[in-house]
């Protein structure tokens, strides 16, 4: 079996394997934060950081949900790595921000943070937190959800069908779930563009 074929198979695999509850909380949560005026928080490391800048403006645009990721100021990001340590990056915006029991904090993350391994301690700290003042907690993440998914209200893990591929499909499924988020129609407010210009059948 060629590479290509092996990798669009695993993807099939993971599109099967999604929990479909999970999912659907996660949107009762969003659509519960809009009805409140909550604001949403995008946390991610890396391509995931990538990732919450796209959403931010799909949550923004197109289901009209007030919503920041910290990693798209890197002015602040980096002040913060720089004077107070890598580790509280995400909570100490969080703090600036006021982040309250109305909000909801998103995590897009392979391994969901893991303090005893030292891998995205960011997320822990600012998960801590999120719990401490009552907010929620969603998460789209791999492997076996790390931190996140032991706290999130709702954990949508991306299943393991291949221990190579871990990195590349959960981030590849970050970008598939959250459009199913923005795309759902207890949350989408707003047409996409293409979408509102086709000819009708």
């Amino acid at each position: 079996m060629s590479f290509t074929s092996l990798f669009l198979d695993e993807v099939k695999q993971v599109v099967d394997g999604l929990d479909r509850d999970a999912i659907d909380r996660a949107v009762a949560i969003l659509a519960s934060l809009r009805d409140t005026g909550g604001r949403l928080f995008i946390l991610g490391v890396g391509g995931s950081a990538g990732n919450a800048s796209h959403a931010v403006n799909d949550f923004r645009k197109l289901c009209g949900i007030e919503t920041y990721a910290p990693t798209d100021n890197v002015s602040e990001l980096t002040a913060r790595a720089n004077d107070e340590g890598w580790a509280t990056i995400f909570s100490g915006w969080l703090k600036i921000s006021n982040i309250a029991s109305r909000d909801v904090v998103m995590v897009f993350s392979v391994g969901g943070g893991d303090l005893e391994n030292n891998v995205s301690p960011n997320l822990v700290t600012a998960l801590q937190l999120a719990k401490e003042v009552g907010a929620k907690v969603v998460g789209i993440v791999g492997r076996n959800g790390g931190y996140t998914a032991k706290v999130a209200d709702a954990a949508v893990i991306v299943p393991t069908v291949n221990p190579a591929h871990i990195t590349p499909l959960s981030e590849a499924f970050q970008a598939v779930i959250w459009h199913l988020f923005v795309t759902h129609p207890a949350l989408k407010q707003a047409a996409t563009k293409w979408e509102s210009i086709a000819p009708k059948p």
